[in-house]
């Protein structure tokens, strides 16, 4: 059988563009596949700028402690494609995968397609073939016109905080963004609301009451903040004292109240929401890396990995370190040349001393590490070059011994890391 890589690989060419936005060529495949994206189990679809990872793998922790079969779908992946499709729990076998994946090229007929489009095809696919009982959707890029956004009554819609980000695609400003995220709300679908800026608020709102879609909005109808050390969680329901989410970072007490909310909603209780901080997985998040030839490279350094990229992404991370016992913070970044990289730096320059930065390897939209040098220095972030990520990490060990490393900038970046690392 054809590997799924070799598959990909084909798949990679049947459009010029990487990304498109519009339904039309998804609808089209989807049709010719007779609709497997009808037949899937009950849909939380997941849309937002930052924390939709983070947001999704919280609520699928806490629907698998009720001993529920969930599938799940991510994008990007990190080290194999196989991660952006979990099947009850599980990620897609090898075979499966080939199958699938030759399947929805066949159906497609040659005809453009965007990768993603017809990889999302096969994930709906691959669902429809697997009893579940939820289906956790993730929004690739925006919403509206979203691949995912073909599914006409999911069982609930989400939508983490929104930021200035793909803009080129999006708008320019928040409500434009805003405008886009909203487009998975859905006709009498209620809608869980994470914290907003008030313009983002403002048309996600416009657009729920226009389609009498049931809101539940952060701040307003539930709320989440650390207190002692400890997830304080309430809505109309009630108040829950909960363990710290294991996610690290102050965000994720954010991201872990949209996902309790979104338990509530679907009419679970404490328990789940208990596993939902307590049992929750998300590599490259403000992930600690314990071993592999990159630890051995940085001798007596914790090293640590974060795939954040955008302004919002920075100061997440900024947040989460200044959170962090006290140590000198030393970045090895890269990043692509489509990213507001100084806007990602700038919070950064404030709890870091240094930055190396590298290019992304295999990447063509990778940003020259000269140049990612030259924003770090704008930002008010010493900074110098290394040839990768191997050399950066050796090089600040060697010059700061028992510091602190985090390696950041981009997905991309990070799931080179883990591939390589081991």
């Amino acid at each position: 059988m054809t590997s799924s890589d070799a598959i990909l690989a084909r798949l990679m060419a049947l459009h010029p563009k990487v990304i498109d936005l519009s339904l039309d060529r998804m609808e089209r495949l989807l049709a010719a596949l007779d609709h497997p994206e009808r037949r899937i189990p009950p849909v939380i679809h997941i849309a937002g700028t930052n924390g939709k990872g983070s947001t999704q793998a919280m609520i699928r922790a806490g629907l698998e402690a009720a001993g529920k079969q969930v599938h799940a779908y991510t994008s990007p992946h990190l080290a194999q494609f196989h991660e952006r499709i979990r099947l009850a729990g599980a990620l897609i076998a090898e075979a499966d995968l080939a199958a699938t994946l030759e399947e929805c090229e066949a159906a497609n007929g040659g005809a453009p397609i965007t990768f993603f489009e017809i990889t999302t095809a096969a994930a709906f696919l691959a669902f429809s073939r697997v009893a579940a009982d939820y289906t956790l959707l993730e929004v690739g890029l925006g919403g509206r016109l979203d691949a995912t956004n073909v599914i006409a009554a999911p069982r609930l819609s989400v939508i983490t905080p929104i930021s200035i980000d793909h803009t080129q695609y999006l708008g320019e400003t928040l409500p434009e963004i805003a405008g886009e995220k909203a487009g998975i709300i859905k006709r009498g679908v209620p809608v869980i609301v994470g914290p907003q800026e008030a313009p983002a608020r403002a048309v996600i709102e416009a657009r729920a009451e226009a389609l009498g879609a049931p809101l539940l909005i952060a701040r307003q109808d539930w709320d989440a903040y650390a207190e002692h050390g400890r997830l304080v969680y309430f809505d109309q329901r009630g108040l829950l004292d909960l363990p710290p989410p294991v996610l690290p970072g102050p965000h994720q007490f954010q991201n872990a109240g949209t996902a309790i909310a979104a338990l509530r909603e679907l009419g679970f209780g404490e328990p789940e929401a208990v596993a939902a901080v307590t049992r929750a997985e998300w590599p490259a998040r403000m992930q600690r890396l314990t071993r592999g030839p990159l630890v051995e490279a940085a001798g007596g350094c914790e090293l640590w990995l974060d795939g954040g990229h955008n302004p919002a992404g920075g100061e997440a991370v900024a947040a989460t370190l200044a959170a962090m016992p006290a140590r000198p913070t030393h970045l090895v970044c890269g990043m692509l040349n489509t990213k507001d990289v100084l806007g990602y730096m700038r919070p950064l320059a404030g709890v870091a001393q240094s930055l190396t930065a590298v290019a992304i390897p295999d990447e063509p939209n990778t940003l020259p590490a000269e140049e990612t040098a030259g924003f770090a220095a704008q930002a008010g972030l010493p900074a110098t070059t290394a040839p990768d990520v191997g050399a950066a990490v050796a090089g600040t060990a060697a010059a700061h011994p028992g510091a602190r490393i985090l390696i950041c900038g981009s997905l991309y970046l990070a799931g080179r890391v883990l591939r390589e690392n081991g």
